[in-house]
């Protein structure tokens, strides 16, 4: 029977079925992937594309490279196709500052000799650029970037992506260009699958997306469930957009998923505020893809063509780049920092350098092993980053970059800053070193500055500044001094106004009710943290009965270990401790502790968590604070009494040492659900 034959065969009610159940399909994709807006729900989603895969079954010759079915179809590929672009794929200067895209607008308004254009801003997605042809409204190529001229061909990639349309809403000839990203939310799912199957897990989503994309298998990139937004029109058979706007209003109306938060600026001042408002960390982060710039674009066409291109970017728009959390800069010289216990801390002091926002002249280095692993010497470039509110770390040297006869740093065996002797010795079991003297002017300042904070009592206006001029004038020589000051004694130091004074006094006052677990967070003990601190409180209620506890009592404690016990005990056994005790129960009050919950009959109240990795929908200090108003304990190391882990990204030892002693652990979304 010939083509034709076969095709007049196929009955007229399931060729009409067949077109109906395409058109549907397709507007359902549309309303969930674009629109954001469903109408049908995905079991009847599912049964509609079962209904379309038996007609294609048992008609064949109906199927065409546009029905949902052939998202994820053929072999896997030998190598990708290497492809000109017909449209050279350009990309944005950098603006990192005001100064910059000031500098930006005055250069545009002089080029259109007075002109001043209104503006689009868009975010930057962080992801890989793709680029799309279509004919006739057909996808016929989906291609990388590549150099800007030749690129990949991943057709048979991008086509399993969703919200890329396989047939347009109108049968046009259009190349369109966007961004393939893969959603935070997703990427902790199949990390989680990784964990399970014991494979090391992705550091972000940009890299999966890329990595995804370049999959030689597409059942393996469909698995991965990318997404795009596309925001460009480069080339169009017909009349372009007047707009920017316009374009991204076309986009949307032809099916492809376009993000929602651009703005349309009449002033640059209008501009600075949109990228102010995305710089804030915390709206980013709402956002389940990430973000590291805006796109700023002239609206007007008219004006883009009247600027066109340089050799490399086009002029009538830039990349408005968010502070960077990763930088490069010099160490000039690594130094030991005494903590409130003793432990010492390598720092690298650097030549100032902006990171996510603020200046940075000084990084962690974490211990001795930490030099070691990364070889860090004085002189390296080294690589620096700031993630949120984390101190500034070292995570890489630009060893190529080394200057000749660079030495490694030598660990001292005595620090005069420790007191004593300045003798130090090494944690046992540990990385860390210590002051043997237990107590110097530098542990006793930075005790201060630990009891004086947040976590603590919390006294506002008392920061390290004023300790240190406390300290140097003599007004204090322990936290209980604190709240004896006076308001003349105040008013004596230099650089002490009478606003800011009573401001402190104020802040002292308020500090006279602290809650237990805050009281216990301030005296500093070895390994009391603010989890174990809160395990104390949970399970003693009063700090008489904390300050009387034995050690087998504490190693009853879900979270508490032999080394955490045995240093609770010493403390409160050191007469100078028993002192300071008696000294601030003089002048300060424990509020009653009720516990750390409020639904004691939750499926977890008193089980044990310990978390550990990097969370995506919640910060750590949120996931803690969740597990006890649920009942539960959070503790800071995994012990056969701990009853789960919470595994985020980049989890470490304390996921092994979960999975040995069999405790069972959960992900991020198994966790809420448990919460739930």
């Amino acid at each position: 029977m010939k083509k034709d034959e076969r095709k007049r065969a196929i009955p007229a009610a399931a060729r009409a079925r067949y077109e109906k159940l395409k058109e549907v399909i397709e507007e359902a994709r549309y309303r969930y992937h674009v629109l954001d807006a469903p109408k049908m729900p995905d079991e009847a989603y599912d049964s509609l594309e079962r209904e379309l895969e038996d007609i294609e079954k048992e008609f064949p010759i109906l199927v065409t490279a546009d029905s949902p079915t052939q998202r994820v179809s053929g072999t896997p590929l030998a190598a990708f196709t290497k492809v000109t672009h017909k449209v050279p794929q350009w990309s944005f200067n950098d603006a990192f500052s005001e100064e910059d895209i000031r500098d930006f607008d005055a250069r545009v308004t002089r080029l259109l000799k007075g002109v001043r254009p209104t503006y689009i801003c868009e975010l930057k997605i962080d992801g890989l650029k793709i680029v799309l042809e279509y004919e006739k409204g057909i996808l016929t190529r989906a291609a990388t970037r590549g150099d800007g001229t030749v690129g990949e061909d991943v057709t048979a990639n991008v086509r399993t992506i969703d919200s890329v349309p396989l047939r347009l809403r109108q049968a046009i000839d259009i190349i369109a260009v966007g961004e393939v990203w893969m959603s935070k939310k997703r990427l902790m799912e199949l990390n989680e699958r990784r964990a399970a199957e014991g494979l090391p897990l992705f550091a972000n989503p940009r890299n999966v997306a890329a990595g995804s994309i370049r999959q030689l298998d597409p059942q393996l990139a469909h698995e991965r469930k990318l997404e795009t937004f596309i925001y460009d029109i480069d080339r169009i058979g017909g009349q372009f957009p007047p707009r920017q706007q316009d374009e991204l209003r076309l986009l949307t109306e032809l099916g492809f998923k376009v993000n929602k938060h651009f703005a349309y600026c009449q002033t640059l001042e209008q501009v600075i505020a949109y990228w102010k408002k995305w710089s804030e960390p915390t709206l980013r982060q709402s956002q389940d893809y990430l973000i590291d710039g805006v796109v700023v674009k002239i609206d007007e066409r008219v004006y883009q063509e009247t600027l066109g291109y340089t050799g490399k970017a086009p002029r009538w728009g830039i990349a408005f780049k968010f502070p960077p959390e990763q930088v490069t800069t010099v160490v000039e010289g690594i130094q030991l920092q005494i903590g409130r216990t003793g432990v010492l801390t390598p720092v690298a002091h650097l030549r100032s350098v902006v990171v996510a926002g603020s200046t940075v002249s000084r990084a962690t280095l974490h211990n001795e092993d930490e030099i070691r692993r990364l070889d860090v010497r004085i002189g390296d470039t080294v690589i620096v980053q700031k993630a949120g509110d984390v101190i500034p770390e070292v995570v890489a040297v630009v060893t190529h970059l080394r200057p000749p006869g660079a030495k490694m740093y030598v660990w001292p065996t005595h620090v005069p800053e420790c007191g004593g002797d300045g003798t130090i010795e090494r944690v046992p079991g540990q990385a860390a070193w210590r002051c043997v003297s237990p107590d110097s002017p530098v542990q006793r300042a930075r005790r201060l500055y630990h009891a004086v904070g947040k976590s603590a009592f919390d006294i506002d206006g008392c920061g390290p500044k004023v300790i240190d001029a406390l300290l140097e004038h003599e007004l204090i020589s322990d936290l209980a001094d604190i709240f004896d000051l006076a308001r003349g004694e105040l008013l004596s130091l230099p650089r002490f106004a009478e606003l800011s004074v009573d401001n402190l006094l104020k802040a002292i006052e308020n500090a006279r009710h602290v809650s237990l677990p805050r009281f216990l967070i301030a005296l500093s003990i070895n390994h009391v943290g603010e989890e174990t601190a809160y395990l104390l409180a949970d399970h003693f209620q009063t700090f008489e009965k904390i300050r009387a506890a034995k050690i087998d009592e504490l190693q009853s404690i879900d979270g508490i270990g032999d080394v955490v016990a045995r240093s609770i005990v010493a403390w409160f056994a050191a007469p100078g401790n028993r002192l300071l005790v008696e000294k601030l129960l003089e002048r300060v009050r424990i509020e009653k502790h009720a516990g750390s919950h409020v639904v004691p009959q939750s499926r977890i109240a008193g089980k044990t968590f310990v978390l550990t990795g990097g969370l995506v929908g919640l910060t750590r200090d949120e996931a803690k604070e969740k597990i006890r108003r649920a009942g539960g304990l959070v503790a800071s190391t995994v012990s056969q009494k701990t009853h789960y882990v919470v595994a985020g990204s980049d989890a470490g030892s304390k996921l092994a040492t979960a999975r040995t002693l069999g405790i069972t652990i959960l992900s991020e979304s198994e966790f809420l659900k448990l919460l739930s």
